[in-house]
């Protein structure tokens, strides 16, 4: 019996042997092999198909990306001061020898008080806010406890300054949303993640928008609350880092869906003209 085994396998191994005859490869190494070759051929073909980022793709994404980031530091540095709005009275609401100015944002108010002395004699309303003076800041207490504040015997909108205010924290939250799914993108090399990183990053500068609008209205709600007291306002610094911000997450979000399209807007528009006649 051992015998006859061992002559078969001596035949099954001279027929292997002999020339001419395709050698598959054996065992476990085999296998591997055949199914390291499958899932090659499926790896190119999943990238022939278009849904993976090429390098000049992958560059523009990043250079939007930039735009983009660029649009978050300007949001966060617009919404964590306090440079919202400038309230300046005439000079004589105080006394005639100090001045009192107030700015607030959506957290925190801000008074100042300076010399008379120090500003422009023609000049009938309270100066401007790079004066020396005495500053005091305090945050708004109706985050917390409820209250409101008193500025020049007027009381802020509550809950326009809320809902600002909550409109500005949602759209930071979409802008990091918005990173992460282009992050993700560039590091898996696949296009599934800049369509719902252009949505966050345009939903996020409407609503960048949108709580200017409600900001503003808060403003207007609160020189109206007491007419007795006519005071001079104007929006500052904060408010145009936010508005710029807004502007540049709206268009990187754009530029996001169409780097996500199928096909390139340009050569759809305006295709090439074929040099052969």
């Amino acid at each position: 019996m051992w015998s006859s085994f061992i002559v078969q396998d001596e035949e099954i191994r001279t027929v292997n042997t002999s020339p001419g005859v395709h050698q598959p490869s054996g065992g476990v190494g085999g296998f591997l092999g055949s199914r390291g070759g499958g899932c090659k051929r499926r790896h190119g073909t999943h990238s022939s198909s278009g849904d993976g980022i090429s390098e000049s793709q992958e560059g523009k994404i990043k250079l939007t990306l930039f735009m983009a980031i660029t649009g978050i530091m300007l949001s966060v540095l617009g919404v964590g001061t306090e440079f919202w709005v400038e309230l300046k009275p005439s000079k004589s609401f105080y006394n005639n020898q100090t001045c009192l100015v107030a700015h607030y944002g959506l957290w925190k108010c801000c008074t100042k008080t300076f010399w008379v002395s120090d500003m422009d004699p023609k000049q009938e309303i309270c100066g401007s806010l790079h004066l020396q003076g005495e500053s005091n800041c305090t945050f708004f207490k109706f985050y917390t406890t409820g209250e409101n504040i008193v500025l020049f015997q007027k009381t802020p909108e509550k809950d326009l300054t809320v809902a600002s205010a909550m409109f500005a924290i949602i759209s930071l939250f979409l802008m990091v949303m918005g990173t992460i799914c282009i992050i993700m993108a560039v590091s898996k090399g696949v296009q599934f993640f800049l369509k719902p990183a252009a949505v966050c990053f345009i939903l996020s500068g409407v609503l960048i928008f949108l709580c200017l609008i409600v900001f503003h209205q808060s403003v207007l709600s609160f020189l109206a609350s007491d007419q007795s007291i006519p005071l001079h306002h104007e929006l500052s610094w904060s408010v145009t880092c936010v508005g710029c911000a807004g502007a540049l997450v709206i268009f990187a979000g754009a530029l996001f869906l169409v780097l996500a399209l199928p096909y390139s807007p340009w050569e759809k528009c305006l295709p090439k003209k074929n040099s052969d006649i």
